[in-house]
């Protein structure tokens, strides 16, 4: 009896490392993500045009700045400087995703408008160390690490604003509720999750066909055990609710990964502090592509008027 039960733990454990490789592990790696993303097959006309953004950002002008994460990783990010005293975007990659792809288009909006940009390689991305994607646990910290950075370096009167996609997304909304400094004057969230336990047990029922009952067991283990986080250490529809900070909620009506149920239900956490606005057949991610004009007038408008101080009503 002994032996069976020891056999059952041993395999438990075993399905658990499993399920950390797959879905939590990371290796460090410095890619060209333009290149990557080329052998798609049949790729469209917008993926195409994704391509040729994430090339010209990768080739753009930049200079390689590191801080080090409060549980001790470096972590490095691609900073763009357009003139002195300029207002500050720091911007935070998806799940496996990468600085010039996942801002490959957006990106331009600040550009045009003379902001420095700080985008970050997250956590076990690119050249940033670590090996555990924690679905922004951890990664809030680093989020709240990075804009003490920024203050450190550019001064205490600079203008932050703090920008994510996807599970960068989340991140900046599960650092809502951390002790930020009053340069953060405004936070961009595009198709973001609500937490980690609520996109695992989407993507395992919906995508993998598998039960959520079933799987969260073992992918709870293998976060805690393997991964050193709790899928429950933090929701965005949470840490929002007391957030002094303006936030603009952006997601595609066509999204098939991340539900725009869960960027709905962040929006119905604070309403009085949320912006909301859909994109009627824009996929994961690709609301800017599916409507550049309208994305840009939305962000200038939000960005313009926080920056300035006004108060406006927000729009849904």
């Amino acid at each position: 009896m002994l032996v069976f039960v020891l056999v059952l733990v041993v395999l438990y454990l075993l399905i658990s490392y499993i399920i950390y490789r797959f879905g939590f592990y990371t290796p460090n790696r410095s890619q060209l993500e333009a290149l990557e993303h080329e052998n798609k097959p049949d790729p469209d006309e917008d993926h195409k045009r994704v391509i040729q953004w994430a090339a010209k950002l990768e080739a753009k002008p930049r200079k390689m700045v590191e801080i080090q994460s409060y549980d001790g990783l470096r972590l490095r990010g691609r900073y763009y400087h357009a003139k002195d005293g300029a207002p500050l975007l720091i911007g935070f990659h998806g799940y496996r995703g990468t600085p010039s792809w996942d801002f490959s288009g957006g990106s331009t909006l600040y550009f045009e408008r003379g902001f420095n940009v700080l985008l970050v390689e997250e956590r076990g991305h690119c050249s940033s160390s670590g090996h555990t994607i924690t679905f922004g646990v951890k990664e809030r910290q680093d989020c709240l690490s990075w804009i003490r950075y920024a203050v450190n370096r550019f001064g205490d009167d600079v203008e932050i604003i703090i920008a994510g996609i996807s599970m960068g997304a989340a991140t900046v909304l599960m650092a809502s509720e951390l002790d930020l400094p009053k340069n953060v004057k405004g936070i961009i969230a595009d198709c973001p999750f609500t937490s980690p336990r609520e996109i695992i047990d989407k993507v395992t029922e919906v995508d993998l066909k598998v039960p959520a009952k079933v799987a969260y067991p073992f992918m709870w283990t293998a976060a805690r055990l393997f991964g050193g986080f709790d899928l429950n250490g933090a929701d965005a529809s949470v840490t929002v609710r007391s957030t002094p900070v303006p936030i603009l909620l952006i997601h595609g009506e066509a999204d098939d990964f991340v539900p725009i149920s869960m960027s709905e239900k962040i929006y119905r956490a604070n309403p009085e502090m949320i912006e909301y606005h859909t994109f009627p057949g824009a996929g994961h991610g690709k609301s800017y592509v599916a409507d550049r004009d309208r994305y840009r007038a939305i962000v200038t408008e939000f960005t313009q008027c926080i920056l300035k101080e006004e108060t406006r009503p927000l729009k849904t």
